[in-house]
Formats: C-alpha cells, structure tokens, sequence
C-alpha cells in the first residue's frame, strides 16, 4: 500500500438535521508520531444519530461523523514503532491532551481537555482517518473489518461494566436493547452476574439479548420493568442497573429496581437535560447513580472478549460509503428492525 502526500480525503458530514454531504479534504502529511488508517468499515453510532436529528449535546451541527471502525495502516510517521503499514486495526477514537492531572495519573478518561477524532472534523465516514499511534490496536486473524468496527461500542460497554463493578453472581438490569445495552449484558455475564434482565419493546433485539447472556427479558409494553425485576428476585430487586436508552423515563425504571445501596450507571445519551428523579427512592434506599463515558484501557478488555461473541449478529445492514445518506436514514428509521449499520468504505 502506497500513500503519496497530499492526499485527497472525503468526509461524511451531517450539515443540517437528517442531511449529508461529503467534504474533500486534504491530509498534508503525518506527524512524528501519527498513522494513517484506511477505513475499511464504519459503524453508526446512536451518538451519530444524536448528531443526524441536531439535538447531540456536545456536538452542534454541521460535524463529521464516524468513530467506530477498522481498516488497515495506510502510512505511519517517521517515529512510530508499533503499528506498521499493512496491519488490520480498530482504533480508540479519542483525543487527549497527557499533561492534565487526570492524564498524568493514567485516567485519561477523565482528561480535562478530552475530545473525539470525529469532533475535530476527522470523522470516520471517510476514506482515511488520522490517529495517534497508542490509539491504534491489531485485529485478531480471524476479527472481519465489520466486526473490528464494533470495538468502540464493545469498549464503551465494558467501561460502563467496569464502572459499576459488577461482580460473581451479581443481579442485573439494563433499559434499552439497543448495541450498548445488548453489549453491555454480555459483557455483564462475562463478569459473572448470575442474573442480567434487559427491559425493551418486544422483538427481535430482546431475542438477542438472551443469545448474548440475559437470563430473562422484559416487554415493557406490556409490564412495568421496575415490578417485573422484584417480581423476577422474589422482591430483592437488582444490584445494578444500567440505563441505556437517554430518556428519563427509562432513567426512572433503572432506580426503582434496584435493592437498597444498589447502583445505577447512567450510559444513554440525553438529548433533553435535565430530567426530575425519584429522589425519595434515592434517599430511602442508599442508592447511587452514576455516568459512564467513553472507555479508558478498555480496548484491549474488549477486542480479547470479542473473540467469544457472535458480533456478526450486531450487523443487520450494509452500505457503501457513496451511500451514507440512505444507511444514516435507514438507522433513523425505527421500522428498518436496523441495529448496527456498517458502510464499507
């Protein structure tokens, strides 16, 4: 694989609510220690359809999207030691700065200056993608691109995962069978819960939930999921509970189920902030509720785990990148029975 600098890039970016176009870009050359990924495969991203409908709270329009992909190293700086042209990789889309107090104690999670690749107009709808090297991490032989661009949802999981501390025999509820909260139950069962309880409407992603580990699901059209989980534990109710749907009835459902002194991690996205709480209930019973953004060390946790899940399943529709207005409309469309759209670029 050749790259001659200049070189001409296209972006995938959203302009206006639902609309995209494609900006050409040019990418001068690397710096020292930058690698210049190929995109081979880019996910949509429930923040990306945040981003689509104009109401992302940290991502005013017009932005580029993308930041979950794969592909191969394309070019590499003159002092990158690690990744090597030609290598498979997924990439942690995320920038930060390393000198903050947070960076410099390993928590760069929490970095006071942290941003997404995406953010800065180096959205992964594209043909190549800049990135830092430590950012860079190999696919496993037999991991397709598809599945590589999965990575980033996979490692939010399990930093939402590891944030709550689940534990061996752990009961748990999630709200929302979407990628993360369907990822987010297996990565529980991979952590030892006995018991993981995902509540949404009825259909197929419930189904998936107990093929990635839920040991029982709830139809909330058709029980309150807060009385079905006391109902499930003989009226314990769950150690932990993860949100991840990004509306406040659902933020609701996730505290009233829990046992007294249980935890809440709060994952979705709220596109209307802020949201009234059963502060009562949080009192009474000790509870502690909690956000979890992004991933820190929770790549290599997650492309290990990735090699026992079915992530082909995730898949339900592909594109090619010509096509990102028609893939970005058939997410959006809550009839399409989409889960991950995947372009190939």
């Amino acid at each position: 694989m050749s790259v001659v600098f200049p070189l001409k890039n296209r972006v995938g970016q959203v302009y206006e609510p639902f609309r995209i176009r494609f900006l050409e870009k040019e990418i001068p050359g690397l710096a020292p220690d930058e690698v210049l990924v190929k995109v081979r495969a880019s996910a949509i991203c429930g923040s990306d359809l945040h981003i689509a409908r104009g109401r992302h709270p940290s991502a005013p329009l017009p932005v580029t999207i993308g930041h979950e992909f794969s592909g191969d190293v394309a070019a590499v700086g003159e002092a990158v030691t690690r990744a090597r042209t030609g290598q498979r990789v997924c990439v942690e889309p995320c920038i930060v700065c390393g000198v903050c107090d947070a960076c410099r104690h390993g928590d760069y999670g929490h970095c006071e200056h942290i941003t997404y690749t995406y953010r800065q107009g180096n959205g992964a709808m594209a043909d190549y993608v800049v990135v830092k090297e430590p950012y860079v991490y190999e696919l496993p032989p037999e991991m397709s691109y598809e599945a590589g661009a999965l990575m980033e949802p996979l490692s939010v999981a399990t930093h939402a995962v590891r944030r709550a501390e689940v534990g061996l025999g752990d009961t748990v509820f999630i709200v929302g069978p979407g990628p993360i909260g369907l990822m987010t139950a297996a990565m529980c069962r991979r952590a030892g819960a006995g018991r993981v309880i995902v509540a949404g409407h009825a259909g197929r992603r419930l189904e998936m939930a107990l093929e990635l580990g839920a040991t029982d699901v709830v139809d909330t059209a058709a029980q309150d999921p807060a009385e079905a989980v006391y109902r499930l534990t003989g009226g314990k109710g769950a150690d932990r509970s993860f949100e991840c749907v990004g509306k406040e009835e659902c933020l609701g459902q996730a505290l009233m189920a829990l046992r007294s002194s249980g935890i809440c991690t709060v994952v979705g996205i709220y596109e209307k902030s802020p949201v009234q709480l059963p502060v009562t209930r949080m009192v009474t019973h000790e509870l502690r509720l909690q956000g979890a953004q992004g991933y820190c060390w929770d790549f290599p946790i997650a492309v290990a785990a990735a090699r026992e899940l079915p992530m082909e399943s995730f898949i339900t529709h592909t594109f090619p990148l010509e096509q990102l207005q028609q893939a970005l409309d058939t997410a959006l469309d809550r009839t399409s029975g989409s889960l991950k759209v995947v372009l190939r670029a």
